[in-house]
Parts: C-alpha cells; structure tokens; sequence
C-alpha cells in the first residue's frame, strides 16, 4: 500500500480542522479508496482512516499505523501503552496520546 499526500486537494477539510480543532497540523493522504487524514496537536495525534466502499481491513490498519509511527511520530514522545483504536464499519479512528 501506498499512501500519497494529497493535502493540496483537501484544503477546505484541512482550514475547518484547524480553526475548529485544537490541531496544528493536518495532513491528507490517499491509497485508492481508502482516505487517511493526520493530525497533530499539542497533547496527541489522531489517525483518520475511511473507506466508502467496504470495510477497513486490519493489515491495512497495521501499515498506516507504522507508517506515520516511522515517518511522522517522534516515538519517545508517546505512550504508546494507551493508544486507542476506535472501530467503526467503514472509519477508524487511532488516538495516540503523548506522554505527559
């Protein structure tokens, strides 16, 4: 899977989180079907992951997780022991909380 940044696209999505979150950076990524939205703000980061058109599979969750843990995250300022991943049928969501 490969995930493209396509936040250029996406930048009304992009103003609304900022003005409305407290995010200070928002990110849009693409693979085919499946839309990633990053975000970062000053005590977490959250991982959006939607499909319209079938369900999220776990590897898929699995390689979108470590790819912004390698790319995007600085490991030793989370606690990774309380990330969070929330299930829906065609959304999920990640929380990664930064250590305190």
């Amino acid at each position: 899977m490969k995930l493209i940044n396509t936040t250029n696209s996406h930048s009304q999505l992009v103003k609304s989180q900022l003005e409305s979150t407290d995010a200070t950076l928002v990110e849009v990524y693409s693979a085919g079907n499946t839309d990633v939205v990053f975000t970062q703000a000053p005590l977490h980061y959250e991982i959006l992951i939607s499909n319209k058109h079938r369900a999220i599979r776990e590897p898929e969750i699995e390689t979108i997780q470590d790819f912004f843990l390698k790319r995007k995250i600085d490991k030793g300022s989370i606690d990774e022991a309380n990330i969070k991943t929330l299930y829906s049928d065609k959304l999920i969501e990640i929380s990664i909380p930064m250590k305190s």
